[in-house]
């Protein structure tokens, strides 16, 4: 069954070749990228040519396949599109070139959608804000605010920085919090399946001794029949456990307030968590800053850009404070939450006129605290991940060796 022209719509925007004569008569061909191929033709139309063939271009052999689009992506659109245009290369075919060529065949086709909204008229900025899942506030305001002062190739080659240190940030802080949990989840399974699968051999021989075994050894035979009889509870506690904190989380403002908290406190994973969000507040606002968006509306984009909820209500509750009047430095210093050493750089922008500047050392500041601790807590984790696999995994190995060395000595 043919696709209507909305399904086809949905699909994105199609290459297609054609043939016909120019304005003149003479023989002329090439491709064009529309919805479909009813607006291809009248794009053709729109442009003097006669169409006599069109067909939708044949997709390469080797083409890119479709994988989901990453922050990562954004970063390096960011980052080409505002390098094509420093380059004197007109956006629309910035667009042109990097969504043909793109490797993620789900970002091609999303730029191509773009290049044609703003054949359509929209603005760039007005093209994003279609797709808020891939580009926030701050990206949207920012292209807004430098389409309307002319300067959208300087703005975006900011975005571009920004987003790529943003990017980096959240990789350091996905490292230092991925690298025990996956560990400890690895050591877990090991544990589960040495007692649901190498246990229960070892308890069949130890049967025939036909002595009492330690009671070291009696704990982990009986914690082995209990994981072979109960093991789908373990699992399903652990789904029900993973299901309730997603949906209790993303519906109780208080528990997420609770648990962010709790991270600030926790530990050195507490430390990374508090300046990777202080690195976020003073880069984001540098960079609103740097892009003369004011005080009162950048604040709303950077409350959503720290990444913890304690953050976003201080720099909401600024954000009010600075539109009754306060200065910057004031309102910081009644949320309680940033260092001096940040609250005092921001007093010396504000007598200085150069906001954004300190704000941008500030948050070169905390991305180097930030990396250093996560450098120091992997080396202090290692030892301790250590210990805690040894003891585990060591301790089942040496209660399954217990009885034959009780019986070596026996025979002794």
């Amino acid at each position: 069954m043919a696709a209507t022209a909305k399904e086809k719509e949905k699909e994105g925007p199609i290459d297609f070749i054609w043939e016909g004569k120019d304005k003149k008569g003479d023989p002329a061909k090439g491709e064009v990228t529309a919805l479909t191929e009813a607006a291809a033709r009248a794009d053709l139309r729109s442009m003097g040519v006669r169409v006599i063939k069109i067909k939708p271009k044949p997709k390469p052999l080797f083409a890119s396949k479709a994988q989901p689009i990453t922050t990562q992506d954004i970063s390096i659109f960011a980052r080409q599109i505002a390098t094509m245009m420093q380059a004197g290369v007109p956006l629309v075919q910035s667009f042109d070139i990097i969504g043909k060529g793109h490797d993620n065949a789900s970002m091609g086709d999303m730029i191509m959608a773009i290049k044609a909204d703003v054949e359509g008229g929209d603005t760039f900025a007005e093209s994003l804000r279609k797709r808020p899942l891939y580009f926030d506030d701050l990206f949207c305001n920012l292209v807004a605010a430098g389409e309307q002062a002319g300067i959208l190739e300087g703005l975006l080659a900011k975005i571009a920085s920004y987003k790529e240190k943003s990017e980096s940030m959240r990789k350091k802080v996905k490292k230092a919090l991925t690298y025990p949990i996956a560990v400890l989840v690895v050591a877990f399974i090991v544990t589960a399946i040495l007692l649901i699968f190498v246990v229960p051999v070892f308890d069949s021989m130890f049967k025939g001794f036909g002595k009492e075994l330690p009671a070291f050894t009696q704990m982990v035979v009986a914690m082995s029949g209990w994981m072979q009889e109960e093991w789908w509870k373990v699992v399903g506690g652990i789904f029900i456990v993973v299901k309730t904190w997603k949906f209790v989380f993303v519906r109780s403002e208080k528990f997420r307030q609770m648990v962010d908290r709790a991270l600030l406190q926790a530990p050195i994973f507490g430390q990374i968590i508090y300046k990777s969000a202080l690195a976020r507040f003073a880069r984001t606002l540098g960079t609103m800053s740097a892009a003369g968006v004011p005080l009162v509306e950048a604040l709303i984009s950077v409350a959503g850009a720290c990444g913890n909820i304690v953050f976003f209500d201080a720099v909401m509750q600024m954000q009010v404070d600075i539109s009754s009047g306060q200065r910057l430095q004031f309102s910081m210093e009644q949320a309680k939450i940033f260092p001096n050493m940040m609250m005092q750089m921001v007093a010396i922008g504000e007598e200085s006129g150069r906001v954004d500047s300190m704000l941008e050392k500030v948050a070169d500041f905390y991305d180097e605290e930030v990396d250093n601790l996560v450098d120091n807590m992997s080396a202090l984790m290692e030892p301790f991940i250590m210990v805690v696999l040894g003891t585990l995994i060591g301790g089942l190995i040496v209660a399954m060796y217990l009885p034959i060395f009780a019986m070596g000595e026996a025979v002794g």
